[in-house]
């Protein structure tokens, strides 16, 4: 009984610093997941910023061939 009692004092006192151990880990693993998530939505935000200027400067390119046509082109009326 003697020995068991050492064997379990002795297992108490390596798993405190052994859960301690894997409870940092995991809160680090934590940290780098929320880190790596912000990073993301920072780059959605660039993408989707990017996708407006592109359209908006794809509509102005439009509208300038669309005026550069009409003049070149003298308009056809219909009776």
């Amino acid at each position: 009984m003697g020995e068991f009692i050492g064997l379990v004092a002795v297992v108490m006192i390596f798993s405190i610093p052994l859960s301690a151990i894997i409870t940092n880990h995991f809160r680090k693993q934590t940290k780098l997941k929320a880190a790596i998530m912000k990073d993301q939505i920072k780059l959605e935000q660039l993408k989707h910023e990017n996708y407006l200027l592109e359209t908006e400067k794809l509509k102005l390119e439009l509208n300038k061939l669309e005026t550069e046509l009409t003049k070149d082109v003298p308009e056809i009326k219909l009776k």
